[in-house]
């Protein structure tokens, strides 16, 4: 059957069979992209295995498989590390494809929240690097655990590595934060560092990388601590998970907290009040892309 043939246009049978060949298909790409470090899809490509599988499920909600893509993200984290199962699950983030989608997630913001149309609402904009996502833990101000994504429940423990990264600090700064807390962010690597590394790894006779996700994700996942040492590692923080107290009443302010407790947050970001800001700070980002000095 071919994957070309419309969704609407698709028999029970047919649905289930392209169900089976996309869950297969994405399974596949996710253990390239999360556990080898080598994507064999553009993300063009990959998001629309996704769209069309949520469009068939969303047709056929009958045949929604068990192991449905559109219930996980990642892959199962590989044998090399031990596991470190997350406090709450490190999702991936929704797409929008259209200026109509994001208007709608406007609208499902409001109604979640239960405010009328008039009620400003601030939404905090930043780039999306394409790095590793990696979780931080900290304990009385000491980081005692880092963790990648994985499946989006259980991770790798990659602490030690983490530890060399001079973005992430191993006891933060200042105060007011909680005694115990979970920061996510961005593992990457900027371009102009991905390119002396392949140099380098060029002239000394070794495989060179395809891109700066890559080399990121491969440095800091090495079994020897050494080589992740010797990677130019960088680290945005943006988010976290589980906080033992209160601190921050909004995202914005949170990741400003991030700042002021000793981690390095993208300059780009911002906080914006209407759909048509949202729109118009993607159109700034897009024609600021290829000038910036990592890949998003």
């Amino acid at each position: 059957m071919s994957a070309e043939k419309p969704v609407e246009a698709l028999t029970p049978a047919e649905a289930a069979a392209e169900l089976e060949r996309l869950a297969r298909a994405i399974a596949d790409a996710d253990a390239a992209y999360y556990q080898n470090d080598a994507p064999e899809l553009t993300d063009a490509e990959y998001d629309a295995l996704r769209q069309r599988n949520l469009a068939i499920e969303a047709r056929f909600p009958e045949l929604k498989r068990e192991d449905s893509p559109s219930e996980r993200v990642g892959a199962e984290a590989g044998d090399g590390f031990a596991k470190a199962r997350h406090s709450a699950p490190m999702l991936s983030l929704d797409n929008a494809f259209t200026d109509e989608d994001v208007a709608d997630f406007a609208t499902r913001i409001r109604r979640f929240l239960g405010l009328p149309g008039e009620e400003v609402v601030a939404f905090t904009a930043e780039p999306k690097i394409d790095g590793l996502s990696l979780s931080l833990t900290y304990e009385k101000g000491k980081l005692i655990r880092a963790a990648t994504r994985g499946d989006g429940q259980t991770g790798e423990d990659v602490t030690k590595n983490a530890r060399t990264l001079k973005d992430i600090p191993a006891k933060l700064k200042g105060a007011g934060w909680p005694g115990s807390i979970e920061i996510r962010g961005e593992v990457y690597m900027a371009k102009s560092d991905f390119a002396a590394l392949n140099a380098r790894e060029e002239a000394a006779g070794r495989k060179t990388f395809a891109n700066p996700r890559n080399a990121a994700a491969g440095s800091l996942r090495q079994l020897d601590v050494e080589i992740t040492k010797s990677r130019p590692l960088r680290f945005f923080a943006y988010a976290w998970a589980a906080a033992s107290a209160p601190f921050a009443d909004t995202q914005f302010e949170a990741v400003n907290a991030f700042a002021d407790w000793g981690f390095v947050t993208n300059p780009r970001m911002v906080r914006i009040e209407t759909v048509e800001e949202i729109l118009s700070y993607y159109t700034e980002i897009e024609a600021e892309r290829a000038g910036l000095e990592y890949d998003i």
